[in-house]
């Protein structure tokens, strides 16, 4: 082999290393996944009320599941479903009617805490295949926060100037305001616009037309609890026909349950009736609302384009300005997930909040 053969032999093996070591080189790391600790308890205290119910059909004790659960003469039924029974049978049964208002008084205390802290749905929401690549924009979300805040980046805090042209607080009145460019909006729901409601209203009208709770055969509550009582009884069938009508049931209830959590990702945002009622009885609710302390808050402390708690919340609210979110505050199911992913540790849930505002002319209330 002569030295020429030699030379370009040599020029051809780094030819062909050159890419993959570049390649090596140039590789990041994969983001973290972002799993908050309320996550975790949430899914815990979920699990184990179906742990609960399940345990209570195992024994064929008459406690029932979420859509009507009791004991001897004390039963809460479902508010929903209550006021489709209603309209069904055009009748007021008393039992039914203390169990609403138990239901009212303690959507009043606690806000929509059922939404995300007993409902099944966000449990299985988790198996979604998207919800690994939003875990890791989040870290990154975070982790961005941080950076920025670490280093004193004071890049996006506007002059004085540019403030006291913008909006003052939550009330306005400033130029911002006369130009028309203030972003505000009230903080309430509207009704016009959630589609929820639209679905509440329809439910109730396709009841009191067949006389039968229409909705209640495609509940994902009770569609995941009618799924494990139709397993336990499938083992508990005899005969070869029972068996057979037991394994199609078995397959239709959770088939129309995939769909939902699979193809209907945005249900309790868009969809659920039984979220559309709570929201709007949680106008009332003033207990365990976010509240953020502006010291710690790297917007306010640091002039950090932070938003991270928005992107946070499965509800897009905004804790430190609610009043300029997509959604109401009515809203909020006290998940929690935007105080523990907030980089600065600013949001807390008290048992009362105190109102606060953020400083006046916030750099986000002007509308770039």
């Amino acid at each position: 082999m002569t030295e020429k053969d030699i030379a370009e032999n040599t020029a051809d093996v780094a030819e062909a290393t050159a890419p993959a070591t570049a390649g090596k080189t140039a590789a990041k790391p994969s983001p973290a996944l972002h799993k908050s600790k309320s996550s975790k308890r949430r899914n815990l205290v979920i699990l184990a009320v179906m742990l609960f119910v399940t345990i209570g059909y195992f024994a064929y004790k008459p406690i029932g599941n979420l859509s009507a659960i009791g004991w001897s003469w004390v039963s809460l039924i479902c508010p929903l479903g209550a006021l489709e029974a209603w309209l069904a049978g055009w009748t007021l049964v008393p039992q039914s009617v203390i169990s609403f208002i138990i239901y009212v008084v303690l959507i009043i205390l606690f806000g929509r805490i059922f939404c995300s802290w007993i409902c099944p749905m966000p449990l299985l929401q988790l198996w979604h295949p998207g919800k690994t690549q939003e875990q890791k924009e989040m870290a990154q979300r975070i982790k961005d926060a941080k950076e920025s805040g670490s280093t004193g980046n004071a890049g996006a805090k506007p002059t004085a100037t540019a403030l006291a042209e913008a909006h003052k607080a939550a009330g306005g009145n400033c130029s911002a305001c006369t130009a028309g460019s203030c972003k505000m909006k009230p903080n309430n729901i509207d009704v016009k616009s959630d589609s929820r409601v639209i679905v509440l209203i329809a439910a109730l009208l396709s009841t009191a037309i067949f006389g039968f709770p229409v909705f209640c055969l495609i509940c994902p509550v009770g569609l995941t609890f009618a799924t494990i009582w139709l397993v336990i009884n499938l083992f508990n069938m005899t005969g070869l026909v029972a068996g057979a009508q037991a394994t199609f049931t078995v397959l239709l209830a959770p088939a129309i349950l995939l769909v939902e959590v699979v193809f209907l990702r945005k249900w309790c945002s868009k969809i659920c009736p039984l979220g559309a009622f709570i929201s709007l009885v949680s106008g009332a609710n003033k207990t365990f609302r976010p509240t953020v302390d502006n010291e710690k808050c790297l917007v306010t402390s640091r002039g950090v384009n932070c938003e991270v708690c928005s992107h946070a919340c499965p509800r897009h609210i905004d804790p430190r300005r609610p009043e300029l979110s997509p959604t109401s505050l009515n809203n909020c199911t006290k998940c929690r997930e935007c105080a523990d992913a907030c980089p600065g540790d600013a949001i807390s849930f008290p048992f009362f909040a105190k109102q606060t505002k953020a400083p006046e002319c916030d750099p986000e209330l002007i509308d770039k």
